[in-house]
């Protein structure tokens, strides 16, 4: 497929231009090969990615966390070899970091909660607010977060045993805690200055880990591509841990 009809497309599918205050340079960060045959999906933009995406002759990766925050860096160092892969593989790099939050359809927010078997889904900020069918056991989530991320959750219960309205934002949200009004709050990596905020405002929340919470999306994304475009695609698994 023609790479910048590719770009076009996926501008237009993920609403780039709708979040002006995303620091991330949304969009084709690094220029590659000009026909696509084969796509990568991958949370982060980091030389180990990088070079799996070589090894796997991918000529368009797809991350949710790009190279570029809102400030210039000398390309030295560690930033100078991650584009030397790039241009070695003439692999385009496209990120999607909000827009791939809260997408209805592919986001990380909106898919999560899906598996998660949430109903009546609708944003918040840039996750999803919804409702399990009935009240269910705190433990029961967790224990289905885990399954579904592969990795065991941390539970601050400063809530009810039972659980209907939920809150999801992936990745780095913690700092929603002081004003979440739900019966859980779900997001990925914990903050210390939350901890009694959780408690007193009598708050569940799962910290379900940051990589791990933010996986979905860029799969999604990616299957989307292979259905609409027929384009074959490989997720690049580097889990932080974290």
């Amino acid at each position: 497929m023609d790479r910048d009809a590719l770009v076009q497309y996926l501008n237009a599918y993920l609403r780039i231009g709708d979040f002006p205050q995303d620091p991330s340079l949304n969009g084709l960060q690094v220029e590659g090969k000009g026909e696509v045959s084969k796509v990568g999906a991958a949370v982060d933009a980091a030389e180990a990615i990088f070079q799996k995406a070589l090894e796997e002759g991918v000529d368009f990766l797809l991350v949710h966390h790009g190279l570029f925050w809102g400030k210039p860096f000398p390309i030295v160092g560690h930033h100078r070899r991650r584009l030397r892969l790039l241009f070695q593989g003439e692999i385009n790099l496209y990120a999607a970091h909000l827009p791939l939050d809260a997408h209805p359809e592919v986001g990380n927010n909106f898919v999560l909660a899906r598996a998660l078997g949430l109903t009546e889904l609708k944003p918040y900020d840039v996750g999803v607010e919804g409702r399990f069918p009935k009240p269910t056991p705190l433990v029961e989530v967790a224990d289905l977060l885990g399954r579904l991320t592969g990795m065991q959750p941390l539970v601050h219960q400063g809530g009810k045993d039972l659980v209907e309205r939920v809150v999801v934002v992936s990745g780095g949200a913690a700092n929603l805690v002081a004003r979440v009004e739900a019966d859980l709050f779900i997001t990925g990596e914990p903050k210390h200055s939350v901890f009694h905020e959780t408690f007193e405002r009598g708050l569940n929340v799962i910290y379900a880990g940051h990589y791990d919470t933010e996986v979905f999306g860029v799969k999604a994304l990616a299957e989307h591509l292979r259905e609409r475009f027929g384009l074959p695609w490989v997720f690049l698994d580097h889990p932080t841990g974290l």
